[in-house]
């Protein structure tokens, strides 16, 4: 049976923690390790990971770790059944908005960044 979790990497635990339960209504389940932290919503559940900025993900690359907006490849889509108001739950909470879709056939869409720079997209449920 394949199972699959989403880890996101933020630099303060504290400040992680704070964003996603307050932001998405996650709750925190654990934190079996220092810097690990164990949080779920409904059937979703993600570990934040404390990496300071500008450490390297990997010995094998040049890159280090940075929290300000990055491009990456990999995003969390979360559905939401009311946008505006998970927009606004998010956005008090640190994230920001940077567009917004509007599609009454088949569900807006709000593209957004957290705290720590990882883009994230909420879309409207129909």
């Amino acid at each position: 049976m394949l199972s699959v979790s989403v880890s996101i990497d933020v630099p303060d635990m504290a400040k992680g923690i704070r964003f996603y339960t307050d932001a998405f209504g996650f709750s925190k389940i654990s934190e079996p390790y220092p810097g690990v932290a164990v949080l779920r919503a409904g059937g979703l559940t993600i570990t934040l990971l404390e990496k300071r900025e500008q450490t390297k993900p990997s010995p094998n690359t040049q890159d280090v770790r940075r929290y300000d907006r990055h491009w990456t490849p990999v995003h969390l889509d979360i559905h939401v059944d009311d946008l505006r108001a998970a927009l606004d739950k998010a956005v008090e909470a640190g994230a920001t908005k940077e567009q917004f879709f509007e599609n009454a056939e088949h569900g807006s869409a709000a593209f957004c960044a957290d705290p720590f720079g990882h883009g994230f997209c909420l879309l409207e449920r129909k």
